[in-house]
């Protein structure tokens, strides 16, 4: 793995190292082209060297798929790819919003994004980018730098991996309705790791004498959300 790997982000090489393996055909000069064209738009190293994260894959993933699958033109996909940006209401923020709202220093976020904790939704951030920030903010307040939060991000991929794991087969099935279902498993999946994980967090509090009395974590309940993990995994 090299260094723009480990912290959160993959040189041109490795993307291609990704996707030919759905995308035989994939190369630099195509992947340069989608960037000319205004599909993808990948940060960049100080040294001028394009730097993607996991959502900038997943988009050239869709945008390789809807070519070679739909046979779409360039045009109709960028014009597919801006409202699902837009859709459901979400509000995508701006680099000057972002940090406006959460508070942060633009070195901050250079270092959220350094460490793979922020992620753009092409050149704009998402609400789950807002959420971050925000958390990260609070937690400077304690000493807490991006580079400690390392640690959780790769907790919450690990976790992320394993729920498209179990999702996976649902995903392959050909019903019109499986990508819903998926989706509406893997949220429930999520829900339950997220309780579990509160948990077992709260739990090692308690024996470390750190929860106050009154607040103690109930043994019985915690027991509870392992059984409830084990019967859905």
């Amino acid at each position: 793995m090299n260094a723009q790997s480990a912290r959160g982000y993959l040189g041109i090489s490795d993307v291609l190292a990704q996707l030919r393996g759905d995308f035989p055909d994939v190369s630099v000069s195509k992947i340069r082209f989608l960037e000319t064209e205004g599909l993808i738009t990948p940060a960049r190293s100080p040294s001028g060297y394009r730097r993607f994260c996991a959502a900038d894959v997943d988009r050239l993933r869709y945008i390789l798929a809807a070519q070679r699958d739909q046979y779409l033109p360039l045009r109709v996909i960028k014009e597919r790819l801006a409202g699902a940006e837009t859709s459901d209401g979400t509000r995508l923020l701006s680099r000057r919003e972002l940090v406006a709202e959460a508070g942060l220093t633009e070195a901050l976020l250079t270092e959220l994004e350094t460490f793979g904790l922020l992620r753009r939704v092409g050149r704009n951030y998402g609400p789950d980018a807002l959420q971050v920030a925000k958390a990260a903010v609070a937690l400077t307040a304690y000493g807490v730098e991006a580079r400690h939060l390392r640690g959780v991000r790769a907790a919450a991929e690990r976790e992320t991996t394993m729920i498209e794991s179990l999702v996976a087969p649902i995903v392959r099935q050909r019903g019109g309705g499986a990508r819903d279902l998926a989706a509406r498993t893997a949220g429930e999946l999520a829900d339950l790791v997220l309780r579990l994980h509160g948990a077992l967090v709260a739990g090692a509090l308690a024996e470390a004498g750190l929860t106050p009395a009154d607040e103690a974590p109930a043994r019985p309940e915690t027991a509870g959300w392992h059984d409830a993990i084990g019967g859905v995994l």
